[in-house]
């Protein structure tokens, strides 16, 4: 990779300088919109850094995809997106590539293989990673390649995506555009080693330093990187050293952390004007001012084209937060068949990965070992190691590369053990996962579970006890589920391995061994409908989780005594069935809502409300909730009982309600 790069052939020459010159002049008028206040936010141009995006996408096919950076025009001009579509898009209109959901810093085009650019810095590597996963498990021969700043190599994503795919063999071009400076900070600052090819031998990669201003040698070593993938010999970490000459973002100053002689040097090396004196050898200089003017002409009338166009229609702002629903059967009675949740969970997994190819699993010890929790004992002998996927405690990392794999074809479940290890990669669940539907219109579905344990139990203390519903609800785009029998949780995994939305599946660690009845043959329990676990007339209690069963025994006892509770499951906190509720309350004219989790902010103040704004004239009680204290979990047994409600403190809240 030292020797200079073979010139190519005259038409391939004449096509790279086409891309070139379209990346530049589009910058270039897009630099005059943000000034004229067409373009209503960031705009990182990409001046200065053509010819990278312009020598790696010259060797991707159309189904190769990229992921990309705030920085992303040049890469999606290059993987194909058409400009009027670029300009549109930063224009805020409906005829941008993401309708005017996303602006400079999110530009989706899967159609082309572009999957878009993220204002975060380092999902894009572990979303290609995803990608890289995705054709090794269909075995396709398609690549894909992340492009990012130097910045981004101070990340933990570098480090844990990189990892990832060297261990796995993935077919993953990195790419680096060290142009020097992460916004401000100069990267011989922030970086102890000033070498980032170097540290792929580090991750057992080859690492490949070259001069991103030379359309040549990025394209030589981008064909190199792309052959080594396709014959799948692993992923390739490509430095190209550049420079943007224009600001981190339009309208920033400077020149407090660089001077203008230096950018003025950087602005004599232009990617551009070299290639031009290559292309020089072979043609005239005639042919190349016509293309430099047909491109002139093109991206003049994708300005007019896209000024002109329509914005988008207001009613759509709230649409493709969701996949389109399925509609499913009834689910059957429960039989008689009795099974643990446990087991109810393994036989819904096997029977999906069975059915459906695609499915992999991503965890700490779920391979031989079938997992903490046995969530996937025995699975690995039947689908073997592709498929159960023992994992680096790297949560960040296999969360993320889990979101690329969904983009990209595959359906992955994620299995972070206890849900407090996931707090690790939670910037990946709200920022990605829960975005992507959204960001993309709806061009991208995000067919991703991600399962762990809840709740008390076991002096588990503070890092394995925590209940996070409430957290994961906050996220539009998410559907948070959180089963209490074994009959729901097998049902609900059916359906969760089924639809196109992220589900974040949360087991309380307590009712795993539970026993009930469960049918043998599959069935699904849509999301968004609550079980009446119960019938009653004199109290509603809404419990989830653990205190579902804590309730049951109670609402026995108070039988006995006249009592009679009616007691519902939500089932789903995203969403949330407050209908089923709502009626319940209209016949008892009574609410209590239990939960292990926090009170502050929970889930059932959101019920509260909910009940509060739509039946508040069939309350003749005011609504109240029992929850666990608002403090992390203890470790010593008195304590870990000190801090959640038991059966004692249910029974005398449903009194006290009922003396009201």
């Amino acid at each position: 990779m030292t020797e200079p790069p073979p010139t190519p052939p005259r038409d391939e020459l004449l096509r790279l300088y086409r891309t070139m010159v379209l990346i530049r002049r589009c910058e270039e008028q897009l630099a005059r919109a943000h000034q004229r206040g067409l373009v209503h936010g960031a705009c990182h141009t990409y001046v200065g850094q053509e010819a990278i995006a312009t020598g790696v996408c010259a060797h991707l096919r159309r189904d190769d995809v990229v992921f990309s950076t705030h920085r992303g025009h040049g890469h999606a001009l290059a993987k194909g997106v058409p400009p009027v579509q670029l300009v549109a898009e930063l224009y805020g209109r409906a005829a941008g590539c993401s309708q005017g959901r996303g602006g400079s810093m999110h530009l989706f085009a899967p159609e082309v293989g572009m999957m878009g650019t993220s204002g975060i810095v380092g999902p894009c590597i572990l979303q290609a990673a995803g990608a890289g996963y995705s054709f090794s498990l269909l075995q396709r021969d398609n690549v894909g390649v992340a492009f990012f700043g130097d910045g981004a190599v101070n990340n933990a994503a570098f480090h844990e995506g990189l990892n990832l795919a060297s261990i796995w063999k993935l077919p993953v071009l990195f790419v680096c555009e060290n142009n020097e400076f992460a916004t401000e900070v100069p990267f011989r600052y922030a970086a102890g080693n000033p070498s980032v090819a170097a540290r792929g031998a580090a991750y057992g990669m080859p690492g490949v330093e070259v001069d991103g201003n030379d359309v040549l040698a990025v394209r030589a070593a981008a064909e190199w990187a792309v052959r080594r993938a396709r014959a799948g010999e692993g992923p390739t970490l490509l430095e190209c050293k550049t420079y943007r000459t224009r600001p981190h973002a339009e309208g920033m100053g400077d020149f407090t952390y660089r001077t203008r002689d230096e950018v003025e040097a950087w602005k004599a090396k232009c990617p551009v004007r070299a290639l031009r004196d290559v292309v020089l050898n072979q043609t005239g200089a005639d042919e190349l001012d016509a293309i430099d003017a047909e491109i002139q002409a093109e991206v003049e009338k994708a300005h007019a084209t896209a000024e002109a166009s329509p914005w988008p229609d207001p009613a759509t702002a709230a649409t493709h937060v969701y996949a389109e629903p399925r509609r499913v059967p009834a689910p059957p009675p429960p039989g008689e068949r009795v099974i643990t949740y446990s087991q109810a969970t393994l036989e819904a997994l096997s029977a999906e990965m069975a059915a459906n190819p695609g499915i992999f699993v991503l965890g700490e010890g779920i391979g031989v070992r079938g997992g903490n929790f046995k969530t996937t004992a025995g699975l690995f002998e039947k689908y073997g190691a592709a498929r159960l996927r023992d994992t680096p405690i790297a949560e960040r990392g296999f969360v993320g590369l889990g979101c690329g794999a969904a983009m990209t074809g595959t359906r992955p479940v994620i299995d972070f053990m206890f849900a407090d290890f996931v707090l690790d990669g939670v910037g990946e669940i709200g920022n990605q996962i829960a975005k992507m539907q959204y960001m993309s219109s709806g061009r991208l579905k995000m067919p991703i579970l991600l399962r762990g344990c809840v709740g008390i139990g076991h002096s588990a203390a503070t890092h394995h006890s925590g209940n996070y519903a409430t957290l994961f609800a906050q996220f539009p785009g998410l559907r948070v589920v959180v089963p209490s029998t074994p009959y729901d949780a097998k049902g609900l995994l059916h359906h969760a391995l089924r639809c196109d939305d992220p589900v974040i599946f949360l087991e309380p660690r307590e009712l795993l061994s539970l026993k009930g009845p469960v049918p043998e043959a599959a069935y699904e329990i849509p999301f968004g409908e609550a079980a009446v676990v119960r019938e009653g007339t004199d109290v509603t209690v809404v419990a989830l989780g653990r205190m579902v069963r804590t309730a049951l025994d109670v609402c026995a006892e108070l039988e006995k005594t006249g009592v009679s509770v009616e007691l519902i499951d939500p089932r789903t906190v995203a969403p949330l069935d407050a209908d089923t509720i709502g009626r319940s309350v209209a016949k008892t004219g009574r609410l209590l809502i239990a939960d292990e989790g926090f009170g502050p902010f929970g889930v059932g103040a959101e019920i509260a409300a909910q009940v509060a704004d739509r039946y508040f004239d069939e309350l003749d009680a005011p609504i109240r909730r029992l929850n666990g204290r608002h403090t992390p979990t203890p470790y010593s047994p008195p304590l870990e009982a000190a801090v959640v409600p038991w059966a004692a403190q249910l029974a005398a809240a449903i009194h006290d309600l009922l003396a009201e």
